[in-house]
């Protein structure tokens, strides 16, 4: 699959907003293009694929609301509102907060969020300039052998 059959793909799937498999997800990751830290910083506005995974209901539970970057070693990776709809950085759900790194996932290397407290990394490649799509890796983070999905855009 080459980068543009990916692109429209997965602009395909959001728009519908139907369930999508992990293993279509995982041919969509695999031809879109790396990314590295420095392109990536700012604040990003998240959502998460229909796969069935559990992070979804955990997601949804918190109102994530996605992620800040302010650099590679200041990263807030759970952006959530709160009742009053102010956004906040759920550090205590977090357990801390992250930072950036170039880390190999699947044979490339790529940008990467490695939370402080626990075992979990989101890798991140490029679905176009505003638009990363996110796989969350690490110990205990697989629901039935399958990744967690998502996509963030530049907020």
């Amino acid at each position: 699959m080459d980068v543009e059959h990916a692109h429209a793909r997965l602009a395909a799937i959001r728009a519908a907003g139907s369930k999508v498999s992990t293993d279509e997800l995982d041919q969509l990751w695999a031809a879109l293009e790396t990314v590295r830290p420095e392109e990536i910083l700012g604040s990003w506005k998240g959502s998460a694929f229909v796969t069935g995974h559990r992070v979804e209901g955990m997601l949804d539970q918190a109102n994530w609301h996605g992620k800040r970057f302010r650099s590679p070693s200041d990263v807030q990776p759970l952006i959530c509102r709160d009742a009053e709809g102010e956004l906040f950085s759920h550090v205590e759900l977090g357990k801390g907060e992250a930072s950036l790194w170039m880390v190999e996932f699947r044979g490339e290397t790529t940008a990467t969020m490695v939370y402080d407290g626990q075992p979990i990394f989101d890798h991140f490649k490029s679905i176009d300039a505003d638009t990363l799509l996110g796989v969350m890796n690490g110990k205990g983070v697989l629901d039935e052998g399958r990744h967690f999905y998502f996509v963030l855009e530049r907020d």
